[in-house]
């Protein structure tokens, strides 16, 4: 009985997530963003399109879209391997605009199957085509082992998506978590070559970026007392203290790389992470926002937990719906060959 007074509590709790993504979004894009939305070609905004996967019929949402799977990207075997998710009616020589999936696992653990179902899902359905990845995890790999792959695996994308109906000139790129952070740190570090080895002259930047409860700051700069993942990374992932590589530290911060061109960001955090604190995302908000000519809009989720997208729930669809939303706006301008712009934030 307790345990279905919790759920009904959780259930009731998330049912207000609709409208903070759509507050978020309005204060970020303005109020008639709806109407700047712009939808891939196939199969069309006014399409008729397949019901929303609930929780038993996602855990088969890979087979059902992913079926171009265990594509090598770089040398490093099955972790340099990605999938590919479409509609399997994607017309031969479609531009679809394109979104990268970088999975979680604090660095260490993790797949490109069985995370952001929902969103990959979603986005497939409507006609985007999706790209989630392998990378070199830790203790075997060693920090920057994780964001050189990243870097290669959107190198990847750029030269060869163009073979599966995706539009190599719009590729997005989102993670959850350790993805988050890698999510970021890609998308402010794409014009930087010096973690592309060997393929430094490929073109990087992504349109957009959108981190899930992503880990922005590895150096704990604002001092919050529940940020612990110093000790997984001086352990596991960078394997030095972090007093005798502050440098590194900070440099594998997308915090330290806030810049005035960073592509849009939509960010994404459950006030009750006890794993990542939402005061990191807050932070790394205010301080893009600070200096950012690109849209930078926010959600937080009261009581949500990290990881709250695994499966579909409320916040997990109304999720998708929203970034699908902040994309669309991207794409849309993208389309008209102008670059969306910020408007007046008020503070996170």
């Amino acid at each position: 009985a307790a345990a279905v007074a919790g759920l009904v509590g959780l259930q009731l709790r998330s049912r207000p997530a609709p409208s903070i993504v759509d507050a978020a979004l309005r204060e970020a894009l303005g109020p008639d963003f709806p109407d700047a939305v712009a939808h891939p070609d196939w199969p069309g905004a006014d399409a008729e399109l397949g019901r929303q996967l609930g929780a038993v019929r996602m855990l088969r949402a890979h087979k059902r879209y992913a079926h171009d799977s265990d594509i090598s990207y770089g040398p490093a075997g099955a972790r340099n391997h990605l999938d590919v998710w479409r509609r399997p009616d994607l017309p031969a020589g479609s531009k679809a605009p394109v979104l990268v999936q970088v999975h979680g696992g604090a660095w260490v653990y993790g797949s490109k199957v069985g995370q952001a179902y929902p969103l990959l899902s979603h986005l497939v359905e409507r006609g985007w085509v999706c790209v989630s990845l392998n990378y070199r995890l830790s203790p075997r790999a060693t920090w920057p082992d994780q964001i050189l792959d990243v870097k290669r695996a959107v190198a990847w994308v750029k030269q060869n998506i163009a073979d599966y109906g995706g539009d190599p000139g719009f590729v997005a790129i989102t993670g959850g978590s350790a993805g988050g952070h890698l999510t970021a740190l890609h998308a402010l570090t794409a014009q930087d070559s010096r973690w592309q080895p060997g393929f430094e002259d490929v073109d990087t930047t992504v349109a957009a970026a959108v981190p899930y409860y992503g880990v922005y700051d590895w150096t704990n700069r604002d001092g919050h007392v529940d940020d612990e993942v110093v000790d997984v990374l001086q352990e596991h992932v960078v394997k030095q203290p972090f007093e005798a590589a502050r440098a590194l530290f900070d440099e594998a911060s997308p915090m330290s790389h806030v810049r005035a061109d960073a592509p849009p960001f939509f960010c994404l955090h459950g006030t009750n992470d006890s794993l990542v604190p939402i005061g990191q995302a807050r932070s790394f908000v205010r301080r893009l926002r600070a200096v950012s000519n690109a849209p930078v809009a926010f959600a937080e989720f009261p009581g949500a937990q990290h990881a709250f997208d695994i499966f579909s729930s409320n916040r997990a669809n109304a999720s998708a719906v929203a970034v699908e939303q902040f994309l669309g706006v991207v794409y849309g301008e993208h389309k008209r060959g102008h670059r969306v712009t910020a408007r007046q934030h008020v503070s996170a």
